[in-house]
């Protein structure tokens, strides 16, 4: 209280972070009134961290991905601890994710799976569900890990995040080898076409961590029940990751799709 009665710059500079910081949280946000008030109070004591992750937060809120990635950078910098708790790690993790370094953004999900208890039910299931999702793409070093997140994210999902789990956990479990629990789990779970339940709006916000999953999810699913529908999903999938570490294994597996795959035989 000293301190701020000395000046009265840092009494307005705690009073904007505070004010930006609660138009972040719960279920309304707030974010261009968020990122007004953060860069008021960068403006009027330059140098600290806690306005540029503001800044950061509300940006990726209006999905401008790149500033808030250089907005969160910036903050990291200033103090390497600046994106520790739970809301900023979540944020950071999606917008590494979405901005093309997964490599980076994996790192960013371990840690905050952790502490996830602190964000909302709904965070936490997604959060456990992105996860899996970046690790699946990652390759086989990361499957373990995938699996694990995407059975918890199944654990805490609801509604159409649900759904992305369950193909989530389908897959990481039919590139582990696991493929007639995989195939067990499909079958209990997984009514109609996978491509309606990846079209929903929250499923493409999941997805987004690792878009070029997208379609072996849908893939693997198909392959219980269509056929046709798997060889187009898994071309599809060939076509967004030609490169990809899960690629050569895929092209083996359109060679003969179609055809009954033994039990446990790995599909990488």
């Amino acid at each position: 209280m000293w301190e701020q009665a000395k000046s009265p710059e840092l009494r307005r500079y705690c009073d904007l972070v505070a004010s930006a910081l609660s138009k972040l949280a719960g279920t309304t946000i707030m974010a261009q009134t968020a990122l007004e008030e953060a860069r008021i109070a960068d403006g009027l004591l330059p140098g600290h961290a806690a306005p540029r992750v503001l800044e950061g937060r509300a940006l990726a809120s209006l999905g401008r991905l790149g500033e808030a990635f250089t907005a969160l950078s910036d903050a990291k910098a200033i103090d390497r601890h600046a994106l520790d708790d739970a809301g900023s790690l979540l944020v950071w993790a999606r917008v590494l994710a979405r901005t093309g370094h997964p490599d980076q953004a994996w790192p960013a999900y371990r840690k905050l799976l952790p502490l996830a208890v602190a964000l909302s039910s709904a965070d936490r299931a997604c959060a456990a569900i992105e996860a899996g999702l970046v690790a699946i793409a990652l390759g086989p070093s990361a499957i373990d890990d995938a699996v694990a997140a995407l059975r918890d994210g199944m654990r805490l999902a609801q509604d159409d995040a649900e759904a992305v789990a369950v193909l989530g956990l389908a897959l990481a479990l039919d590139r582990r080898g696991d493929v007639d629990e995989a195939r067990a789990l499909l079958a209990d779970r997984v009514h109609g076409d996978p491509r309606a339940a990846l079209a929903t709006g929250r499923a493409k916000e999941l997805t987004a961590v690792a878009q070029s999953e997208r379609a072996a999810l849908a893939a693997v699913a198909f392959e219980v029940t269509d056929m046709a529908g798997a060889r187009m999903a898994w071309q599809e999938y060939l076509s967004a990751a030609p490169d990809g570490p899960w690629a050569g294994g895929v092209r083996l597996r359109l060679a003969t799709v179609g055809a009954k795959r033994p039990a446990g035989r790995r599909s990488r």
